[in-house]
């Protein structure tokens, strides 16, 4: 996720030292302004809901940066403000943070305690959202903006979803498995006006087909072997609220007839009654399946499907929706495994990350959630590196990436990647293979030229060469190289 920070500082070269050591070190978004008045002009309109961090000079002319903090926090609460004060404002600082500021850095310190404060402040941030997300989510409280990610098409997923929960009618909910349909039910519901009653979800191709119509619409005591006590049955249950059928293509056609029965007289009539109950109950009904075509094969009910099929709606598959959302994906997994879990996962390192992007995920966002609590198990470390992934990398479907174990001597150096197809998904020419090779030989050996040249079995001449030839340059070349251009 790209966070937005704010400077704010009167002396216009202190605001672009500020905006280069954020842009080039950390690759945050930065808008700079040079006047406390402007700055509370920004935050308290509707433009400023974007920013998601302050970073407040205290002595400004005019409007301080104390009158900021105090006009801003009451229309900002959870908007975190760093104090970017001189030598000798540190008292003033302290008093800033009993205003509601969350850390004070002073700028002769330089860039790395500016790094070093962001990064604390935005990683608490994004531990107290997934907190407040999980929190919700046991509540049964799921909204659209928990659902992560915003490429192009799960944000028009949203947008249409969004529209479903304004109304009661039927929702059918279409997509692979593991793309989050339920989670969109949820969101529907809680974002509807039967919020405050039940969401009931029930996996219709997870009950035996005997005990089906019992669990769906209840059963009275007797009315079958087994029958012990009375039920009340699933759609009493979410009487008021929100049924979610799920894999409803599963469903028998004996079971396809009362159900449609129930949503056309909005009433169920529990095994073993003499007489039918009344429900009120909201559909939202998911499935994997092209029910189009289960319908010409026979297997399911026409009717049902266009009384099921108000409000279609389709969640994309993970490879649909980018890389950005697969990394917004990771992060999120890795925060809510470190609360739920205990463990001291800070993140993933960028070859893992790399790797994980690359992959195709065709079990999609639960194959990907899979993954990433498998390896937290596995690593006592505080970042997931590729060893942790080495089994992904086994898979068939990995089959654009090359896995290349350590060499012998060098067992905790864990995997290197290589991808073999470029990005028209067409294999690399070995040109193009060589010198990714190379690259990849001299991060892996931290470049030390003799060693790489040993392992590759060429000269160090022609390592050189192959460099030059690739236009492949030692990282204190590029950064004078970066110096001289900026």
């Amino acid at each position: 996720m790209a966070y937005h920070i704010l400077v704010v500082d009167n002396d216009p070269l202190q605001c672009r030292s500020a905006q280069i050591t954020l842009e080039k070190m950390l690759f945050y978004k930065v808008t700079t302004l040079n006047s406390g008045k402007a700055a509370i002009d920004l935050l308290t309109s509707e433009e400023g809901k974007k920013i998601n961090l302050l970073l407040l000079d205290l002595a400004m002319p005019g409007v301080s940066g104390m009158e900021v903090l105090r006009a801003v926090k009451p229309v900002r609460p959870e908007l975190p403000v760093i104090i970017y004060t001189a030598h000798g404002d540190v008292e003033v600082a302290v008093k800033a943070l009993k205003e509601g500021a969350v850390d004070f850095v002073e700028k002769k310190d330089g860039p790395e305690r500016l790094q070093v404060s962001i990064d604390n402040v935005l990683r608490l941030k994004r531990l107290e959202g997934e907190v407040s997300r999980l929190k919700r989510a046991r509540e049964g409280q799921v909204m659209f903006s928990d659902i992560i990610g915003v490429s192009p098409a799960i944000e028009e997923t949203k947008k249409l979803a969004a529209r479903a929960a304004k109304s009661n009618i039927p929702v059918l909910i279409s997509g692979a498995s593991g793309v989050g349909k339920e989670l969109f039910a949820r969101a529907i519901h809680g974002s509807s006006e039967r919020t405050g009653g039940a969401f009931i979800a029930v996996n219709c191709g997870a009950i035996p087909d005997n005990l089906v119509e019992s669990v769906l619409f209840g059963h009275e005591k007797g009315a079958f072997t087994g029958a012990v006590e009375k039920t009340i049955g699933k759609f009493r249950e979410a009487n008021g609220g929100t049924l979610f059928l799920d894999e409803v293509g599963e469903l028998k056609p004996d079971i396809q007839v009362k159900l449609l029965r129930a949503l056309q007289q909005s009433e169920i009539e529990p095994v073993g009654a003499g007489k039918p109950v009344k429900v009120d109950v909201r559909i939202i009904s998911a499935t994997n399946r092209d029910l189009k075509f289960e319908i010409g094969e026979g297997n399911f009910r026409e009717d049902l499907y266009y009384r099921l099929n108000v409000f279609p709606l389709n969640v994309p598959s993970l490879k649909d929706r980018g890389v950005q959302d697969v990394e917004m994906l990771l992060e999120h997994f890795c925060r809510t495994i470190a609360i739920t879990e205990g463990k001291k996962i800070t993140g993933i390192t960028p070859k893992a990350r790399e790797m994980l992007t690359l992959h195709p995920w065709p079990g999609n966002i639960r194959q990907l959630e899979n993954a990433i609590y498998r390896a937290a198990v596995l690593s006592d470390g505080e970042y997931l590196d590729l060893r942790d992934f080495a089994y992904i990398l086994a898979m068939p479907e990995a089959g654009k990436l090359a896995a290349i174990p350590a060499a012998s001597g060098e067992a905790g150096r864990g995997f290197c990647t290589l991808a073999l197809l470029d990005g028209t998904q067409h294999f690399k020419s070995l040109a193009q293979l060589e010198g990714d090779i190379i690259r990849e030989a001299l991060d892996f050996y931290d470049w030390h030229i003799s060693q790489v040249a040993k392992k590759l079995g060429v000269g160090r001449s022609t390592l050189y060469r192959k460099m030059a030839e690739y236009n492949i340059k030692e990282p204190g070349q590029r950064k004078a190289e970066a110096r001289m251009g900026s």
